[in-house]
């Protein structure tokens, strides 16, 4: 009889609606590649927790934000952790995965980071500007973010909110890794279309910029997505660092681009449950 294959749970909402995206079209595509090598269920962030014991691993993939389900993606989180179960990305990850904390740390020791305090009275440690993005610790796809004129920060409530300078920027960039390998940028021309993406020619120094922060969160295993900013004066700086279920916008790429892609995540893959089947 054939060797038995990997069991994943792959998890995903393709019902979720995403402004300007179809996230249920990347999974349905990446779900196909990884059946030629897994044996393969697919289920919905709610399900996760208790299904996830009958498999060799479970894959987060376009799950949606956590907001809208906090209390279950917890238990999910605490019983992975309670069993050992191997889940890609693993969570150990110190970004998104974690909230927004990073901002503030990364802020602190000095990383190319758009500047961010959590505290309104903490703004005069910010470079000065007429407007402020104010936007909560949890937050996740541009969910209660606003605009703030620096008049008006003084009336914010306290609580759990970031507080950044409007930075000027000519367009916004994305580098994709698997693991620690660059497999790909993305960039939105115009700033005011931030997801009518096209592919970009990476350069030695974007490269070393976002291999900071891929080397500061320490993964190992996994999809990162490092969001980025470029200033008038031609630096990069960080916009977000995704690494819980970063949204990959293959459909923007050519083809061949996208098979690469597949072909490396499965293969990352096939090493991170071999790790969990080989005996100690």
């Amino acid at each position: 009889m054939p060797a038995a294959r990997p069991r994943l749970l792959y998890v995903t909402d393709l019902a979720y609606q995403a402004r300007g995206r179809r996230y249920c079209d990347e999974d349905i595509y990446l779900a196909a590649r990884l059946r030629d090598h897994f044996d393969l269920a697919l289920c919905h962030p709610l399900d996760a927790t208790a299904l996830m014991d009958g498999f060799d691993a479970v894959v987060v993939r376009n799950s949606g934000p956590v907001l809208g389900y906090q209390r279950e993606y917890d238990a999910f989180r605490a019983r992975a952790l309670a069993t050992g179960a191997r889940v890609y990305n693993p969570l150990t990850g110190k970004a998104d995965m974690a909230g927004k904390q990073y901002l503030l740390d990364l802020t602190a020791a000095g990383f190319p980071v758009i500047p961010t305090v959590d505290r309104v009275e903490d703004v005069d440690r910010l470079p000065a500007a007429e407007e402020y993005v104010v936007k909560p610790k949890l937050g996740a796809d541009s969910l209660g973010l606003r605009i703030v004129p620096g008049s008006r920060l003084a009336r914010l409530p306290a609580g759990d909110l970031l507080v950044q300078p409007r930075v000027d920027f000519a367009y916004e960039v994305s580098f994709y890794f698997v693991d620690d390998d660059f497999q790909y940028a993305l960039y939105a021309p115009d700033p005011d279309r931030r997801w009518e993406l096209t592919p970009y020619a990476a350069t030695a120094a974007d490269l070393e910029f976002a291999r900071r922060f891929i080397d500061w969160n320490d993964l190992g295993y996994g999809i990162q997505r490092v969001d980025a900013c470029r200033t008038p004066d031609g630096a990069l700086l960080l916009v977000e660092l995704e690494d819980l279920n970063p949204y990959l916008s293959l459909d923007a790429l050519p083809e061949e681009a996208g098979e690469a892609f597949a072909t490396a995540f499965t293969a990352s893959l096939s090493r991170f449950v071999q790790g969990a089947l080989s005996p100690a």
